[in-house]
């Protein structure tokens, strides 16, 4: 008798609340809006990854390294975004504060002294993934009946 449980145990994954939940974040993300979204975020988390060379500041090793880890994390998220929203939604608040990084590393990541080019860059990308990290974020708040008119 000890070795059955006191109280029955749920499989939250099954529970008609977070499957309901699941599928209006997999439908907003299906919409042309969410996937534009996400294509976007792909592209701002490609861009990020190979910044330093096509900026030209690869020689700021920690930066450079820095960005591309960073870059490829937004990729992934992007990609589980525009595919699994639904799994993924909890995740899409790491995309703006991932922006927010990218916005202060020039003065924060050894060497400190980045150039111009670099720090440009680095906010005006950092900023780009912080909108779209934000509109991830908020894929799921739009419902059905009001989000008809986003088709």
């Amino acid at each position: 008798m000890a070795d059955q449980p006191t109280r029955p145990t749920y499989d939250i994954d099954q529970h008609p609340d977070i499957a309901a939940l699941r599928a209006r974040y997999d439908w907003a993300a299906q919409r042309p809006t969410g996937q534009s979204i996400s294509g976007v975020a792909f592209l701002s988390g490609l861009y990020l990854a190979i910044s330093p060379w096509v900026a030209g500041f690869f020689g700021h090793t920690t930066l450079a390294v820095n960005n591309l880890i960073t870059g490829i994390a937004v990729i992934l998220l992007a990609g589980g975004v525009a595919s699994a929203n639904g799994r993924f939604h909890s995740l899409a608040w790491v995309v703006p504060i991932i922006g927010v990084w990218t916005i202060i590393t020039p003065w924060v990541l050894p060497p400190h002294g980045a150039g111009a080019s670099t720090i440009i860059n680095n906010v005006i990308t950092g900023a780009v993934i912080f909108v779209i990290g934000l509109a991830c974020a908020s894929l799921g708040m739009v419902s059905k009946r009001h989000g008809a008119h986003l088709r």
